[in-house]
């Protein structure tokens, strides 16, 4: 058994020695393209830190980030927010667990172009929700937010947390599952009113599944795409424009490859950001258990 044991890792590690130098080699050619002045195709020259003063004074640019963060906070609270409170929910031992669990889950399993399909639909206002109260008799209702420049970027976060909450919500259960009863007996007894237990004592002791979700649902945000393109192409014009879709732009459509690499490279910086102190944390937690 041992020996097959050896043969299977030794089966493994040449492809995952491929797998870590195809993604270190990429991330590397993307660092060195953005410091050239390449545009269709990859040049051999330095230019510095050109690209990205030209990506932070490009006003689209700015206007994707200040998108990414209008629906990176609502999205995230929202989805976090909800999540729990199904989680709390279904953790009463309500009738039809399996069920609801599925039920709630089920967005996330759903491909993120479906979800920009299914919200474009749903919020088309020739066809979808509002043309449906208005042939019901509600002649004055609107909800138009999807061609709203100033409000489509919110439509984007209403179809990101009914697709995110789910996720949430199974990994919440999972940690309330983990909740000593104890604790909710002597709160009982002791009087203490639900809402304060779950603020004072059960989130404090969840926090490194907090910390989990907020990180899984931050990179997330970063790499939001796909419904943005589903849902709006980024319009009307370029109000729910996000720096994924301003890459993909100007990597495929205008051919300048150095910009695009810029745009990435400052977006694996900030997903870096998110991830290295939780990798910290965690580092510390296991070395003073080990200790």
């Amino acid at each position: 058994m041992k020996r097959r044991g050896l043969a299977a890792w030794g089966a493994l590690l040449p492809l995952g020695l491929i797998v870590c130098v195809g993604y270190v080699g990429t991330v590397l050619w993307t660092l060195r393209t953005s410091v050239s002045s390449s545009r269709t195709f990859p040049k051999d020259d330095f230019v510095g830190l050109q690209q990205f003063e030209r990506l932070l004074d490009n006003d689209r640019w700015q206007h994707a980030i200040h998108n990414l963060a209008v629906y990176g906070v609502l999205y995230i609270v929202a989805a976090m927010a909800i999540g729990f409170l199904l989680a709390v929910f279904i953790d009463q031992k309500v009738r039809g667990e399996g069920v609801l669990r599925t039920a709630f889950l089920y967005p996330y399993a759903m491909s993120f172009v479906a979800t920009g399909l299914v919200w474009q639909w749903v919020l088309n206002p020739d066809s979808g929700l509002q043309n449906a109260m208005q042939q019901m008799g509600w002649k004055d209702f609107s909800f138009d937010w999807i061609v709203d420049q100033d409000m489509v970027i919110y439509t984007v976060v209403i179809a990101g947390t009914w697709q995110g909450a789910g996720l949430v919500m199974a990994l919440m259960l999972a940690g309330l599952r983990g909740i000593d009863e104890e604790i909710w007996k002597a709160s009982k007894l002791d009087g203490i009113p639900t809402w304060r237990v779950y603020l004072s004592i059960v989130l404090p002791m969840m926090a490194p599944t907090l910390a989990t979700v907020f990180t899984l649902l931050a990179t997330g945000v970063v790499k939001v795409f796909d419904t943005v393109v589903a849902m709006t192409q980024g319009g009307p014009g370029t109000a729910s424009d996000v720096p994924a879709k301003f890459i993909m732009d100007h990597l495929f459509g205008r051919a300048n490859l150095a910009l695009a690499s810029a745009g990435a490279v400052m977006l694996l910086l900030t997903v870096l950001a998110l991830v290295a102190p939780l990798a910290y944390a965690r580092s510390r937690q296991k070395a003073q258990g080990g200790h």
